[in-house]
């Protein structure tokens, strides 16, 4: 078959905007030549002001429609006279040249007559008698409509041309938001300025390879994957591994959020998705980033309530065939980053899409070394600045936390005009991050004070005592964020938990409500925060990680997320009662633990809290002098200084 290859086939093409202008433009004429010219309205006029002004002989002509409605059409004399100067001039202060005024016709006949007489004296110019036809009038009472339903069909005609392939551009709302990245002036990020996430970025280092070299693999009849998912806590620095894998591969990097997909236009999500996926071609090779994936990519027919779902799942199922129908050699990779990879699509997370899963972990303690050293090479700090024991000091931190941690210790340095940045603005800066800002003017009465200081030293005698308890650094009863009093700790980083250690950590937590009931047979609203979280990590033990006897090797946790939508337990009535007595007998043994061992410390508890109300704040130095030191502590000497 024959190509028309002709270049000016589609030179005279009219735009449907230009159609729609035009027919604007001929309303407009139309209101302007059927009497709608007038840009001043008529005064209605009454019959004896009408009669006043054609026995002055001030009126030039009268026209009769339909023998009901008059108008009135003064002489330029009368024009000239102040009495008339409302109708003299329109709306712009040009000339008006009439109809100036309307009247209601009573009796037609004596009007008639009166026009007659008129006439006869010379009074009057002229007056005549006219059909009038209202579709003009009814035709410009309507136009705002016509236009508003015009520019409607407009946009919905542009829209749908959108869902069929290459419109929806209107005002570029159908256009992708991807900022483009290019590779020569824009990217300059590497894998040497992402500290940490070894295990990421030698798993990921492989798509360098993709992009630099594909004929590596495709000339062996391998296919270059689709995509690569990163999945991780927040903060952990997921998307500057994908920059750092574009700044790698020196190509085009399209990086845009999810969110960005999803709008109240029926067909833009999808226009824009096949709008970003056209320019990733044309720029191939080159690298999509999608953020924040599960934004438009969670799993579809879950949450059947609402019907305003469909847009986004109409993006999705676009988003998967863009995927799925990407040429085997199109040197286009998709890189997605989320932190709720268990509520994504299967169909997006399959082989042929997504074929690689990326985890981007916490950093450990040598990563948040080489974390600090980063973030701490534009700091003027002092000499010889341990960033060992920055790290030690920081377990379960993000990336992103520790650049909060180096910023805020700058920003502390400077509000005591220091020069640098020393090891004390460091555990400042944490403490601020941790328990928040300093309340030193709060008013407390001393017998708070004393209730704070006995729960505070009741967490330190209790945690201390214990071999899985994590290891004390600093309690302190100044007032920090909403909380009165604050113990930090130095938990170990493990992989897994045992029994034993849960428990530990649960008695500990108990500790500042029994050292309440030990000093003063009572209790307070204090321990909020302590009871939510020993409920919580009650709760897991018995219906998450089966480490109850009574429930069993059973866990009701569903890492599909279909729970989040199922309305009905997935256990029984009488499952419930035991697992809710199991739980209180859990809170309830450890807060009896914690009761015993302060009962035989009792004299230890009340020396420590007297020297936190002295002092304010104590350390492990002091913990040490009253208790001795901690036995089954291995490293403890080590982790803190």
């Amino acid at each position: 078959m024959a190509k028309d290859n002709n270049p000016n086939q589609n030179k005279f093409k009219i735009s449907p905007w230009l159609i729609y202008t035009a027919i604007l433009l001929v309303f407009l004429v139309i209101s302007f030549t059927t009497g709608g010219s007038n840009l001043s309205e008529p005064i209605q006029l009454s019959p004896p002001n009408f009669n006043n002004l054609l026995q002055k002989g001030e009126i030039e002509k009268v026209i009769i429609y339909n023998k009901s409605e008059t108008e009135v059409f003064l002489t330029d004399a009368a024009l000239k006279n102040p009495a008339n100067k409302k109708v003299a001039e329109d709306m712009f202060k040009r000339p008006n040249k009439g109809p100036h005024y309307v009247v209601k016709i009573g009796d037609i006949q004596n009007f008639e007559k009166t026009l007659q007489l008129a006439y006869a004296q010379k009074k009057i110019k002229n007056y005549s008698f006219q059909e009038k036809n209202n579709w003009s009038d009814i035709l410009i009472s309507l136009l705002p409509i016509i236009i508003i339903i015009g520019v409607w069909i407009f946009i919905m005609r542009k829209m749908s041309g959108g869902a069929g392939g290459g419109g929806g551009q209107i005002f570029n709302i159908g256009k992708s938001k991807a900022k483009l990245f290019d590779e020569k002036t824009d990217i300059k990020t590497t894998f040497k300025d992402v500290a940490g996430l070894e295990g990421a970025k030698e798993e990921i280092q492989e798509i360098v390879e993709f992009l630099k070299n594909p004929e590596k693999y495709t000339n062996l009849g391998g296919k270059i994957p689709k995509g690569a998912l990163l999945v991780g806590p927040p903060g952990t620095g997921k998307t500057l591994l994908a920059k750092a894998v574009a700044g790698e591969a020196q190509v085009p990097f399209f990086s845009l959020s999810g969110s960005d997909f999803v709008e109240m236009f029926v067909g833009v999500g999808a226009s824009r998705v096949r709008d970003l996926f056209k320019q990733a071609k044309e720029k191939s090779p080159a690298i999509i980033f999608i953020d924040e994936i599960d934004a438009v990519g969670r799993a579809r027919g879950k949450s059947n309530m609402s019907g305003g779902n469909d847009e986004r799942e109409n993006t999705l199922n676009q988003l998967l065939t863009e995927m799925d129908g990407f040429g085997t050699n199109s040197n286009v990779i998709v890189l997605a980053a989320t932190n709720r990879a268990d509520v994504l699509d299967k169909a997006l997370m399959r082989a042929g899409r997504f074929d690689r899963q990326i985890f981007v972990d916490l950093p450990d303690i040598r990563e948040r070394a080489e974390i600090f050293a980063v973030h701490l090479a534009p700091i003027k700090k002092v000499e010889g600045l341990d960033l060992d024991f920055l790290a030690k000091q920081t377990p379960g931190f993000s990336g992103a936390d520790i650049a909060n941690v180096c910023n805020e210790a700058a920003l502390i340095a400077a509000r005591y005009n220091k020069t640098a940045v020393d090891k004390q603005d460091f555990l400042d800066a944490v403490d601020r991050i941790i328990g928040g800002l300093e309340k030193k003017n709060k008013i407390i009465t001393p017998e708070e004070k004393r209730a704070i200081a006995i729960h505070e030293a009741g967490h330190a005698t209790v945690s201390w005592m214990l071999e899985h308890a994590a290891p004390l650094i600093k309690v302190t009863i100044v007032p920090r964020g909403q909380s009165l009093g604050a113990a930090w700790y130095l938990p170990e980083e493990r992989q897994i938990v045992r029994t034993d250690q849960m428990l530990d950590e649960m008695c500990a937590t108990m500790g500042g409500r029994a050292a309440e009931k030990v000093t003063f047979d009572r209790i307070s609203t204090g321990a909020l925060s302590d009871l939510e979280k020993v409920t919580r990590q009650a709760r897991a033990m018995v219906t998450i990680y089966g480490l109850n006897d009574k429930i069993g090797n059973v866990t009701y946790y569903d890492s599909t997320g279909q729970s989040e939508y199922n309305f009905s337990k997935p256990y029984s009535d009488e499952t419930a009662k035991v697992i809710d007595k199991e739980i209180s007998d859990l809170i309830e043994g450890q807060y009896q633990r914690a009761i015993n061992i302060l009962e035989e410390n009792k004299d230890k508890l009340n020396q420590l809290a007297d020297i936190l109300i002295e002092k304010e704040v104590i350390f492990k130095d002091d913990l040490e002098t009253i208790f001795g030191k901690r036995t089954f502590d291995k490293n403890l000497e080590e982790v803190v200084s």
